[in-house]
């Protein structure tokens, strides 16, 4: 006995045994477990790549749906705009159109007072002239004093301011 270990048959037997025992192992379950591993590893791998490949599609996707947001606002605000001006123009034309029409029925009615005042006229001149005929052929049909005539002249005027008013 040299010490703890002896070196005799069982030892070697043990050594032999250990020796064994490690190679079926190694055989059966360690590489197994590390091909399991590998594979494992590779597929975590392959999946974070994937990952990666797809948040950076989706950054992308992104980014693209955010351009054409932007345009899509952007167009959304010029179909406003447009809308708004040609509603503007459209109100402006509709109130230049009543403006033109107010104007035209002012002349319109400025003219027909103006063919009415003249009728008037006409009908009072004509009704003026058959007062003077009348007139005249009373002063023919009477001999008149200076107080008679007076008198008539002042029967005319009344009836002509009378005719007058009365239109």
């Amino acid at each position: 006995m040299l010490g703890l270990v002896e070196f005799n048959a069982t030892f070697f037997m043990q050594l032999v045994n250990t020796l064994i025992m490690f190679l079926i192992l190694k055989h059966f379950l360690f590489k197994p477990v590390t091909e399991f591993m590998d594979k494992r590893t590779k597929t975590i791998e392959a999946s974070i790549q994937e990952a990666e490949l797809k948040n950076k599609q989706s950054d992308e996707l992104k980014a693209q749906y955010e351009s054409k947001l932007t345009e899509i606002k952007k167009e959304r605000n010029q179909i406003i705009d447009d809308a708004t001006k040609r509603a503007q123009s459209r109100s402006d034309e509709i109130v230049d159109a009543a403006d033109e029409e107010a104007r035209k029925a002012i002349e319109r009615a400025r003219m027909e007072i103006e063919r009415e005042k003249q009728k008037m006229m006409n009908d009072l001149k004509g009704e003026i002239s058959q007062l003077a005929i009348a007139a005249a052929e009373k002063v023919i049909e009477k001999d008149l004093d200076q107080r008679a005539h007076q008198q008539m002249i002042q029967q005319f005027i009344d009836k002509a301011g009378e005719t007058q008013w009365q239109n």
